[in-house]
């Protein structure tokens, strides 16, 4: 009697035992199917737009960086810069002098200004530097180049398929398509005249000067690789001073008297056979220790 009631007993746990395993069997199978279907929905909205989570994580930091950005807006000069402003003769001065103070003193990775590009219907905050923590927040401005309002190249780096992918479409523009860059002393204009597809170590493509102001926007192509740099050139065309650029002989003129600074005819550049703009100056070779290009996938 009691040998039986054993036997029941270990049968019944044995069969417990049993349907414990197959749950926990059934349970994991549906968590990794559900990891595996997740992991087809990033991959595939990835393909048709941007990854998803860095996407997200690029939101909240772009939030931050456009209020970090109004309140820089409205910090007025210091004293010994004031004294400085009231020294320069004309508005392009002033707007060049305040470019050099904020390109000195602002951190990397800190939001310095925004870019809108109609066409393809972008609008971010832009950082300095393009070290790869700060492109997580936002398209950044090459450390080797100049700030707008100085005379040379400004170059700006930025992803196509992750942290909001800010330049993914900026194949699609076309020369006399219009790049806006909003700094906190002026507001520039810029006009696409084209673009190249460039090596990695092809860094004088991007940073070098060619006699005129321009803007090189850069990132990663084909998508979802590093293999190579796609740069689109644009020229300047339009400064319009804004804030301390615009206060001479100490007041602040009327907007309706602010007249835009145009760039004269002997700025404007050269073109090559191909139609792009090219330098009087020898190219750089990069050498083994001169940085690539910054990825930007």
């Amino acid at each position: 009697m009691s040998e039986a009631l054993f036997t029941t007993r270990s049968r019944r746990r044995r069969r417990r035992r049993g349907r414990a395993s197959r749950s926990a069997w059934r349970a994991l199978s549906i968590v990794l199917i559900a990891v595996g279907a997740l992991a087809l929905v990033d991959a595939g909205v990835t393909l048709v737009w941007q990854e998803p989570f860095s996407a997200l994580y690029a939101k909240f930091r772009q939030d931050h960086l456009s209020g970090t950005l109004r309140a820089a807006e409205r910090v007025a000069p210091t004293q010994v810069e004031r004294r400085a402003l009231a020294s320069l003769p004309d508005e392009r001065r002033r707007v060049a002098f305040l470019a050099g103070e904020l390109q000195r003193h602002a951190p990397n990775g800190s939001a310095v200004g925004r870019i809108a590009i109609p066409k393809i219907d972008a609008s971010y905050v832009i950082v300095k530097g393009t070290e790869t923590s700060d492109l997580e927040g936002g398209p950044g401005i090459y450390s080797e180049t100049n700030f707008p309002g100085i005379a040379g190249t400004t170059a700006i780096a930025g992803h196509r398929t992750t942290y909001l992918a800010p330049f993914r479409h900026i194949n699609e523009l076309s020369p006399g398509n219009h790049i806006l860059l909003e700094m906190p002393y002026a507001h520039f204009t810029y006009t696409v005249i084209g673009q190249r597809v460039v090596l990695p170590t092809d860094v004088s493509a991007a940073v070098s000067n060619v006699g005129y102001t321009r803007l090189v926007l850069s990132a990663c192509t084909p998508l979802f690789s590093a293999e190579k740099r796609l740069l689109v050139y644009a020229r300047l065309t339009k400064t319009v001073p804004v804030g301390a650029a615009r206060v001479l002989g100490g007041r602040v003129y009327q907007p309706s008297l602010i007249r835009p600074i145009v760039p004269t005819q002997s700025t404007r550049p050269r073109r090559r056979a191909d139609g792009l703009e090219f330098s009087a100056r020898p190219p750089m070779v990069p050498g083994p220790t001169q940085p690539k290009i910054p990825a930007a996938l």
